[in-house]
């Protein structure tokens, strides 16, 4: 079975300049590169994929703050977008990366989403513990979200419980250090610190899926476990969703 699995980060109003934008791209992806070499050489989105394997480039600071000096990567006077692939043409096999950055907006949260190709059970590459832990460490570190979840379609649907806003868990889940103290979890959940950023949670050592009712229970008892320990806020307050 391939699912498609990714991670999704977010965070609220944090107003940020392109050079500081700029400096949080260039740290996220090198040490996304250093996770496996499929994340290693990326190309700017086009309305092709002959014309972005003409778009190339190399992910610098000085790189992103010509890219962030572009009208097209401005969202008018409130931050920036911009997206990537990998330049892998064989359908389902490329990894792709959209975030927005650097706006102050308390409705729509700033975001990275990173799409990881689509692999069967068995025939991981990209889709393995060691790699999709250090993608969450690389999210956590540069961008310093607030929460962040990696896991397949599936597992989104089922435990989101149909909400854009809240939080819940995945494969892995990471909380802020201002979100709370993540508590001990039993067996074989494991509970790690992402330096003085946060707190990475890992349920499986092996792909977590959505066909596995083992899996899916564990997710189940853990999002509860965390839920009594408040950790699960609202990534946006209804009150501001009212106002806007």
């Amino acid at each position: 079975m391939s699912e498609r699995y990714g991670i999704k980060a977010y965070w609220g109003h944090r107003p940020e300049s392109a050079e500081e934008c700029a400096r949080r791209a260039e740290i996220f992806f090198r040490l996304l590169g250093e996770c496996h070499p499929d994340l290693a050489r990326w190309y700017e989105q086009s309305s092709s994929a002959r014309k972005a394997l003409q778009l190339g480039f190399e992910p610098t600071r000085e790189t992103f703050r010509k890219f962030f000096g572009r009208e097209k990567y401005q969202i008018l006077d409130d931050g920036f977008a911009f997206s990537a692939w990998t330049g892998h043409v064989e359908q389902r096999q490329g990894g792709m990366v959209m975030f927005e950055c650097g706006s102050k907006a308390e409705v729509a949260p700033n975001f990275l989403w990173l799409f990881l190709p689509k692999e069967a059970l068995g025939q991981e590459r990209v889709v393995t513990e060691p790699v999709v832990s250090g993608a969450m460490r690389a999210v956590a570190v540069a961008w310093e979200p607030e929460w962040a979840v990696a896991t397949a379609d599936g597992l989104w649907d089922e435990l989101s419980g149909g909400s854009r806003l809240g939080c819940f868990v995945g494969w892995m889940t990471y909380f802020s250090r201002e979100r709370g103290e993540v508590p001990a979890l039993p067996a074989p959940v494991r509970v790690e610190p992402v330096g003085d950023k946060g707190t990475l949670i890992t349920l499986t050592s092996e792909r977590l899926t959505p066909s596995n009712p083992e899996h899916v229970a564990l997710a189940w008892r853990t999002q509860k476990l965390l839920e009594e320990r408040g950790l699960f806020r609202l990534m946006v307050h209804p009150s501001a969703i009212r106002k806007s």
